[in-house]
């Protein structure tokens, strides 16, 4: 049976070009990055390539680059560094439909006193600029906010709420681990002082990311040690891990250079209109507002999100309802409740999340076995 994945939201497939780099780092550029000799020297050139390479993909000078091992740890760093540096403001503010590795760092610092304040969406999941601007504290200590949403793709005007933040003089942290590779990020025109990501998402290795750091952004390391990463984050390097994501990075931006991004587009567009006309009264969450192209998340009335994707997956077809880390949990989306999508329809939720090498011949595939699917689920629903 054909397997088709269309869970990229989760973690994307290898690029082939990606496993040949890091084939030919684990096979001969296995030395310590830190030591002082020939196998060293190649190891440590391999580190700084790749972090030449994720910062053209962000735009900025490569020393603003601090690899991590992955989105949730920089997510962690820039919230605790924020913090750590300003012990007399003890308000922080984020928004309702945050990934947990910022909820739950947040929840951390509330229980130790910290004043934690959630900004609600609208139903199309967009962010009120002036919530925020009238949320903002003399004692505020950080802005934290997902700049594309993993569920729905929702996508937030950051350079507007950037501009309130730096305007009032609070530290702004942007989760941009959706939004690396699908769309151009120019970090240094942006007024943030921490932007996340991570390597798996854009066709690179699990166990890698990394944190950009304005020059002035105060920072903490979370893993002491060694003065490795300029003494920002201790421990030998992943060398491998982070030649692949360099080189993904790489490929990535070649990618929205030439044009791929309207090619996502297209196909979402395809599968979208496929669905509304073979699946009437579906709903598209987010569909009001700027989305991420590779991303539908979608709602059938009275279904089982779990049953449905079941289902599919006995047919070949990879799916998810929510984000990845609440892959087992039976409850419905708390981003769609925050968006006040009615509880009849967030039971039978999917995100169908598509990448550069989604085909529309995939997309068709999907579009011919779905109606059933959700006929099925519905009957055993009610």
């Amino acid at each position: 049976m054909q397997r088709i994945y269309f869970d990229n939201n989760a973690t994307t497939p290898l690029d082939p070009e990606v496993i040949k780099v890091m084939q030919l780092c684990l096979e001969e550029d296995f030395g310590n990055p830190s030591s002082a000799h020939y196998f060293g020297e190649k190891a440590r050139r391999r580190v700084e390539t790749g972090r030449r390479q994720v910062a053209e993909l962000l735009h900025c000078s490569p020393d603003r680059v601090v690899f991590t091992s992955g989105g949730s740890e920089a997510n962690c760093q820039a919230i605790l560094s924020a913090v750590l540096a300003q012990p007399d403001c003890r308000h922080l503010i984020s928004s309702r439909v945050e990934h947990p590795s910022v909820s739950q760092p947040l929840d951390f610092l509330r229980h130790r006193g910290y004043e934690v304040e959630l900004l609600p969406v609208d139903g199309e999941g967009r962010l009120s600029a002036a919530a925020l601007a009238a949320a903002i504290r003399p004692d505020t200590a950080l802005v934290s906010l997902l700049i594309a949403n993993n569920e729905t793709g929702v996508l937030w005007d950051v350079a507007e709420l950037g501009a309130i933040c730096r305007e009032r003089g609070v530290l702004l942290h942007g989760d941009a681990v959706q939004l690396a590779g699908k769309e151009e990020i120019r970090v240094e025109e942006w007024p943030v002082d921490y932007l996340s990501l991570g390597a798996h998402k854009l066709h690179g290795p699990k166990g890698c990311g990394a944190l950009y750091l304005r020059r002035q952004s105060p920072v903490t390391p979370l893993v002491m040690g060694a003065g490795q990463e300029g003494g920002r984050r201790a421990g030998t390097e992943n060398v491998a891990g982070i030649a692949g994501f360099g080189r993904a990075c790489e490929l990535a931006g070649a990618h929205l250079a030439g044009g791929g991004r309207a090619a996502v587009a297209q196909l979402r567009g395809r599968l979208e209109e496929g669905l509304l006309a073979a699946c009437p009264g579906a709903r598209i969450n987010g569909a009001g507002a700027p989305r991420l192209v590779n991303t539908v998340n979608v709602s059938f009335e009275h279904c089982s999100s779990a049953q449905m994707i079941q289902d599919l997956d006995d047919r070949g077809f990879a799916i998810s309802a929510h984000a990845a880390c609440h892959g087992s949990d039976p409850e419905p989306s708390s981003v769609l409740g925050a968006m006040g999508v009615p509880e009849t329809f967030r039971h039978g939720t999917l995100r169908l999340s598509l990448s550069r090498f989604t085909s529309a011949a995939e997309v068709d595939a999907l579009l011919a076995v779905l109606p059933e699917v959700v006929a099925n689920s519905r009957r055993g629903f009610v």
